[in-house]
């Protein structure tokens, strides 16, 4: 099973690309070899087009600056640089046929200030979890605060049952009761449990026109 998992940026690239960029996060993520993908700082009209291209299906949890979203989406679509985070934003959780079928999907929030912050997570054919999670980005206190509170959300929901927990974790070293760092990228990290182990080091994939400021990663796991 392959994990992606990949903050988009609120749409944008580095350097900046003044027009939107949805076909080209399409194209990329629809490209890759995955199974689940979790996705951070995705505009919030993206997780359905996304999804599509990549013959997958998928949940999301609006996270912060979503008041006035028609507003906002008009002025992302145009200069996504020039609006930048203030675009509105989501979580979104792709699951491609080959991972399972979506049988429940649960949200928690985690804090409104001094950014609304989720974790949400869906269910895979009645049994395995996968968690998306992105963190608080400073003080880090808040951070694993942010993590931990994530942490016992998921172990509530999925029980004893083998669990995937992923996401921008905002810290390189995230400690999460019950959960072992199965491997990532800097702050981009997945951590399992029930039994899930990591089969070889992760993946940092190319990512095509500069897009975005983080690196795309596929952990690929094996159960036990």
């Amino acid at each position: 099973m392959r994990v992606l998992t990949w903050n988009l940026f609120h749409g944008r690239a580095v350097p900046e690309q003044p027009r939107p960029l949805l076909d080209e996060f399409a194209a990329a993520i629809a490209g890759w070899d995955w199974d689940l993908a979790l996705l951070q700082e995705v505009p919030p009209w993206w997780p359905q087009p996304l999804a599509a291209a990549s013959s997958a299906d998928q949940r999301h949890v609006l996270t912060s600056r979503n008041v006035g979203l028609a507003l906002r989406r008009a002025l992302a679509t145009r200069r996504p640089d020039i609006v930048k985070s203030s675009g509105g934003g989501a979580n979104a959780i792709l699951v491609r046929p080959a991972a399972g079928t979506i049988t429940a999907h649960a949200t928690h929030r985690l804090r409104l200030r001094p950014e609304r912050r989720f974790v949400h997570a869906v269910q895979l054919d009645g049994a395995l979890w996968v968690a998306n999670i992105h963190a608080q980005v400073r003080p880090h206190s808040l951070t694993r605060a942010d993590l931990s509170l994530a942490g016992a959300a998921v172990r509530r929901w999925a029980g004893d049952q083998p669990t995937v927990f992923g996401g921008d974790c905002n810290v390189e070293d995230p400690r999460v009761d019950g959960f072992t760092d199965a491997g990532g990228h800097r702050v981009d990290r997945v951590l399992v449990r029930g039994g899930l182990r990591p089969l070889g080091e992760a993946r940092v994939l190319e990512r095509p026109h500069g897009l975005s400021d983080h690196a795309p990663v596929v952990v690929t796991m094996k159960k036990l």
